[in-house]
């Protein structure tokens, strides 16, 4: 199992074939034998290619063509681009859902998606994201990525923590688990004196810790940037940079990041369902990684996307019947088979098919279970406006200063946050 789409979305590191060239505009009725031609458009890895197929097998009066970019990023500047040109739009766009206040923003220009085939199908805060004020639904949503906590037993045993994955839970707070508790955790593995760091990368336990705010770099109301004044902000930046202690001082991504899975650098990583994956790709001969049913704070989301569907199409339904279809249970569950994105639908997490999967790399852990268990536990999503990337950056370098740079004190590096936020406003 492969756990791979937002990871390649982050780390644009992985070229893709591009399947058609560009983004055919909406406006290609028909193909040459005369039959309705539909466009999608997704990017990095969606698990969309055979399903297409069959979707044409159970269609044969449709043609689809598939356009997919190799990076979200890349996708983002034709999504773009094409918008606010009135026309390129694929007849179903595949969106991550950080573009979703975009197309709220744009509602007049994309198909309202509401309909009986699809009420109860996510998870309430899942499909909130892509709701609009007067319940417009504008996006399927596909994937998400619930945060668990990868460990690894054998740095734990060395510590003298419990390894078990379920004591592990416990050892955390389990239900009632908190960042303190978190952070307490690392003072007690710190304190055993063997080596490796708690945790690696400062930045990441903030963002996690972040995103289970509903308010926190940017007013919703009137889109004023709020996070240099904001309390649980500042709370979290004290926090974690009075913990650096306990981190690797690596920065995700990094080539450093990559080759401390082979040196035993770490020993704990807040890690969303796609970052599975990315552990067994670095990881690959390194035995005791496991997987605990358990977060700080309850639960959050990174990651995930929607399918959308323009006005522009020139075949809204057929367009709306594709998306409907490709988000349906059974097919996220394929899709989840080939790439490992974790499926959006409840139905679809329920399943006894998803609750029985494991993984062989991580201690047989239930993914399948833990992975649905911790989408549960999910209560708010952060709000994301229009300078929430630069904001972001922003406040992830000011800690990288501090945590792997070592260049500034934490006050030094919060002051000069707050003047880049100066210039944003």
């Amino acid at each position: 199992m492969r756990f791979t789409r937002k990871a390649l979305a982050l780390a644009g590191a992985v070229s893709l074939t591009v399947l058609a060239a560009g983004c055919s505009p909406s406006g290609d009725a028909s193909g040459g034998d005369g039959k309705p031609t539909l466009t999608i458009s997704t990017f990095s890895e969606w698990g969309y290619g055979d399903l297409i197929d069959e979707y044409q097998k159970l269609h044969p009066e449709i043609t689809v063509k598939h356009n997919r970019f190799a990076t979200s990023d890349e996708a983002k500047e034709q999504f773009q681009t094409s918008l606010g040109a009135g026309s390129g739009l694929a007849d179903v766009v595949g969106v991550d859902n950080s573009w979703m206040p975009q197309v709220l923003q744009n509602s007049e220009n994309f198909l309202d998606l509401s309909s009986s085939s699809v009420e109860g199908r996510w998870n309430d805060w899942n499909e909130k994201i892509a709701t609009t004020d007067d319940g417009k639904l504008l996006g399927y949503p596909t994937d998400i990525g619930p945060q668990s906590i990868a460990y690894r037993a054998d740095l734990f045993k060395a510590a003298g923590l419990p390894t078990d994955r379920e004591e592990v839970a416990k050892l955390f707070g389990g239900k009632d688990a908190t960042w303190d508790d978190f952070f307490k955790v690392g003072e007690k593995f710190k304190a055993a004196g063997t080596g490796p760091a708690f945790y690696d990368d400062s930045s990441s336990v903030a963002t996690s810790w972040g995103d289970q705010y509903r308010v926190l770099w940017e007013d919703p109301d009137n889109g004023d940037i709020i996070a240099g004044n904001n309390k649980d902000l500042r709370n979290i930046y004290d926090t974690v940079t009075s913990h650096d202690d306990l981190s690797a001082h690596i920065a995700r991504w990094s080539q450093d990041w990559v080759d401390a899975f082979q040196k035993d650098k770490f020993a704990v990583m807040p890690a969303p369902s796609w970052m599975l994956g990315v552990i067994k790709g670095n990881a690959a001969g390194v035995t005791g990684w496991d997987v605990a049913n358990v977060f700080p704070g309850g639960g959050v989301n990174s990651g995930g996307s929607y399918l959308t569907v323009p006005k522009q199409s020139q075949h809204p339904e057929e367009a709306k019947a594709l998306a409907d279809w490709l988000t349906a249970p059974e097919q996220q569950l394929k899709a989840f088979k080939a790439t490992g994105n974790f499926p959006s639908q409840v139905q679809a997490q329920k399943s006894d098919e998803l609750q029985q999967v494991t993984d062989p790399f991580f201690n047989n852990a239930p993914v399948g279970k833990i992975l649905t268990d911790r989408a549960a536990a999910v209560k708010e999503i952060p709000f994301k406006g229009d300078n929430y990337f630069a904001i972001t950056t922003a406040f992830n370098n000011a800690i990288k200063r501090v945590s792997v740079d070592r260049t500034h004190s934490a006050q030094e590096s919060w002051d000069m946050f707050e003047t880049e936020l100066k210039t944003l406003g």
